[in-house]
């Protein structure tokens, strides 16, 4: 092998520069030869285009040759290739995998863009872009979000539409009528020597499916439907157990991981205390970190499978697309 490689290189050495010159190329080198999507063991060189197009739409001195001296050649579709720049920073237009957030939160991650009534939306968590329930329908969504710099209405990219509520579990009420009526009753168990005391809560009245939301994008040209370092979505599938899956997120960026467990039921902690449960949800490996909250989960033919929104240092928690797009009547 070491042989064959010697002797391709000088060959593609000879031609690289005018390989290079050809419409569309961006990148040159040695590598296995793909046939019908599978890597064969012949060595080629390979020609890297911004994007396969007929050779019917090509001038004849821009189609590459089959072969240079005998070595075939190959030719991948690999896109425009860009310096990476830091998910935190600003973006126009932005891709999913950056940040993003309401104008009060931190930040989190742009999902994804959707479509709901022939309208443009990202989505996200409800977390990052409503506040965990506590924003109202036309705040201002700023990307990068605050934490990296985002100010409003300098960074201003869109403004919250819809999000799911959060049903929280046994915490406090904040029910007047509730808290008054437990304070009477204490006062009556007091005087009469018990020792009993009522607390009024709040009892989530169903589980939880999803922690999303959208916001309408306020300039179509200030987005993009690529993916940071992944590439554009090419559809929507259903999560499976060992499914490999990947995600671009504002924390760690593009990181990969399995899904380990399907059909799960988890507690969620919130800030302030505040526990909501899931159910349906999958569970993947360690592929997060806090600020990816929001990030678009895909599988390996770039194919949305879930929404991330949670996690700890061991694992990831990912809502079911299909649950996603139903609760908002959205679609890619």
């Amino acid at each position: 092998m070491d042989a064959i490689l010697s002797a391709i290189i000088p060959i593609l050495d000879s031609v690289r520069s005018s390989l290079m010159n050809h419409k569309n190329v961006v990148a040159t080198g040695v590598g296995y030869k793909v046939t019908d999507g599978r890597k064969t063991g012949q060595l080629s060189i390979v020609c890297s285009v911004e994007q396969k197009v007929p050779l019917s739409s090509l001038q004849s001195s821009d189609i590459l040759p089959k072969s240079v001296d005998g070595i075939p050649t190959d030719v991948v579709s690999t896109g425009r290739i860009r310096v990476f720049q830091p998910p935190t920073g600003r973006f126009r237009p932005a891709p999913g995998g950056v940040s993003v957030g309401h104008f009060e939160v931190t930040a989190g991650t742009l999902g994804c863009l959707v479509r709901k009534n022939g309208e443009l939306y990202m989505l996200s968590n409800n977390h990052v872009l409503a506040n965990s329930n506590d924003a109202s329908s036309g705040d201002a969504i700023l990307q990068p979000g605050p934490y990296d710099g985002g100010k409003n209405p300098e960074d201003l990219i869109a403004e919250l539409s819809e999000f799911v509520p959060i049903s929280y579990i046994d915490s406090e009420s904040q029910c007047p009528i509730a808290n008054g009526i437990a304070e009477v009753c204490n006062a009556m168990a007091a005087l009469s020597g018990s020792n009993s005391r009522l607390q009024a809560v709040t009892v989530q009245a169903a589980q939880n499916l999803v922690d999303a939301a959208i916001a309408r994008i306020l300039k179509p040209e200030d987005v993009n439907g690529d993916m940071l370092g992944i590439g554009s979505v090419a559809g929507a599938a259903e999560g499976k157990l060992g499914m490999a899956v990947r995600k671009s997120g504002r924390t760690t960026g593009f990181t990969t991981g399995e899904i380990r467990q399907i059909d799960v039921t988890v507690n969620v902690t919130y800030g302030g205390g505040r526990v909501a449960q899931f159910r349906d949800q999958l569970i993947a490996g360690p592929m997060s970190q806090g600020g990816d909250s929001g990030s678009a989960v895909l599988d390996n033919d770039r194919k949305i499978v879930g929404l991330l929104f949670a996690g700890s240092a061991e694992t990831t928690i990912i809502n079911r697309i299909q649950n996603v797009f139903s609760l908002l009547g959205v679609t890619l």
